[in-house]
């Protein structure tokens, strides 16, 4: 059944003669592959190894229970094992994405409904920094442009892992599930009638990119300065400081305005700048590969409404997978972790499916 494996079992015994040779840490990023690479391929190994030992297992009870009925009870158990075994192989042997270990960078985008928009906004940003802060990863805001009630127009939020990072757990692959149209339905601050409004906030998740991800001609840049606008501060609006950058092949463009020298923005700008152009060169491949899009939880398509945030109930609802919660207050104060775990499961059953 998994005969494939047995290629996996090659490339891990290579890998860890590899990684055994101290010459080969010389160059610590080829090292830090190679480490990556087993690490991905250390649990399907040893569940492999497991489970074809099950079946000698199996073989032998029933050698046994020839001659004895006693081991026939042992022969059914092992045969539930070698079953349970045999989902969770295949359950690893799911492609998975190799941006799963990257770090991100969330923006959030006040929507439809003008000053209570640009409030939900705020509110989903505290929600993303108290998740990041429970789970134990640094954030840090690039860019922002706040409302005159406090709440963000639009908002961009480094968010990074510390130290190791186990397999499936990494920023991108919990956060990726929150791309989309965030709709909100509540009495705003602004309403004197009690009346309950609906209004929405657009989430934009991309994996941070790194140099050598994006590589981009210094020529096919613009980079424009000007003077910052906000609610004050040392630089606003008295120096050029802010930039904006264009990547003028694709029109795809980047902005910062937050820090205080010119140098500071435009480096942030270009982070920001390298982050959508890898997410558009891979939603460009995602287009080509339809039939194995299909197969997945819809994440790349930002018109797409996939939340509601139901304040009168204090319930939320995700369209995508039908996950209903009624701790709505507990989620907006960080509570993440069973809506993205059902976001998870239901990408993961989809490709054992299609598997």
């Amino acid at each position: 059944m998994f005969e494939a494996v047995e290629e996996l079992v090659g490339e891990h015994a290579d890998l860890e003669k590899k990684l055994a040779d101290p010459s080969v840490h010389a160059d610590q990023a080829n090292a830090r592959k190679l480490n990556k690479r087993y690490a991905e391929l250390t649990p399907i190994i040893a569940t492999y190894r497991s489970w074809k030992q099950s079946g000698d297992d199996i073989e032998t009870a029933r050698e046994l229970a020839a001659d004895d009925p006693d081991f026939a009870a042992e022969v059914k158990d092992l045969e539930k094992q070698r079953e349970e075994l045999t989902e969770k192989l295949r359950f690893l042997l799911i492609p998975r994405d190799p941006n799963d270990d990257k770090d991100v960078i969330l923006e959030i985008k006040a929507g439809a409904g003008g000053d209570e928009s640009a409030l939900f906004a705020g509110d989903l940003l505290r929600m993303y920094l108290r998740y990041a802060e429970r789970v134990g990863w640094k954030t840090e805001i690039i860019d922002s442009t706040e409302s005159e009630l406090g709440g963000y127009k639009d908002v961009q939020v480094a968010v990074k892992a510390r130290g190791q990072i186990e397999p499936g757990q990494g920023v991108w692959a919990r956060l990726k599930y929150e791309g989309g149209v965030h709709r909100v339905q509540r009495v705003p601050a602004t309403e004197s009638q009690g009346r309950i409004h609906t209004s929405a906030a657009g989430v934009l998740v991309t994996p941070e990119a790194e140099e050598v991800d994006i590589e981009i001609n210094p020529n096919d840049l613009r980079i424009d300065v000007y003077r910052s606008s906000g609610p004050g501060g040392q630089s606003v609006n008295t120096t050029d400081s802010a930039v904006r950058i264009t990547h003028l092949p694709t029109g795809v463009v980047a902005s910062c305005q937050n820090e205080k020298s010119q140098l500071q923005n435009k480096q942030q700008a270009m982070r920001i700048l390298r982050s959508r152009l890898l997410a558009a060169a891979q939603e460009e491949a995602e287009r080509e590969a339809a039939d194995a899009r299909r197969s997945q939880v819809r994440t790349v398509d930002r018109s797409e409404k996939i939340r509601t945030y139901n304040f009168p109930e204090n319930r939320l609802s995700d369209h995508r997978v039908g996950f209903k919660a009624y701790n709505l207050d507990q989620v907006l104060d960080g509570d993440l972790v069973a809506v993205i775990q059902a976001c998870v499961d239901a990408d993961s059953a989809a490709k054992l499916a299609a598997a």
